[in-house]
């Protein structure tokens, strides 16, 4: 009883879980978004998260291309950990970012060790 009395009155504290990012950059007249990947993760750290990997990716042509001025992109997949607080701050944060085109995340998996 008086575990359940201390933990109801203790404020929550979350989680942290592990993320992936699949970010969608506006390349139009850039061929690499380096600095544009650099304030992606300096957004997410001031977010509270922090930065695992940045994978770069290759620029992509769309499928389905939704206006004439946007018929590629260049993609990058960045890992991190996180509150799932910060999914919504970012997700807001970047819609607004004209840099970034699209953006998606999702829960990862944590990495599973080497087998020896």
């Amino acid at each position: 009883l008086e575990k359940l009395k201390r933990t109801a009155l203790e404020p929550l504290k979350e989680e942290m879980k592990r993320y992936e990012g699949l970010f969608i950059l506006n390349t139009a007249g850039r061929e690499e978004g380096k600095d544009t990947l650099d304030k992606i993760s300096t957004e997410i750290s001031a977010a509270g998260g922090k930065v695992e990997t940045v994978q770069k990716m290759d620029r992509k042509h769309f499928a389905r291309v939704a206006d004439k001025k946007h018929n590629a992109g260049y993609y990058a997949n960045v890992i991190f950990s996180g509150t799932p607080a910060i999914i919504s701050q970012l997700n807001t944060k970047f819609s607004l970012n004209e840099e970034v085109f699209r953006v998606m995340f999702t829960e990862s998996p944590e990495p599973k060790p080497a087998a020896k």
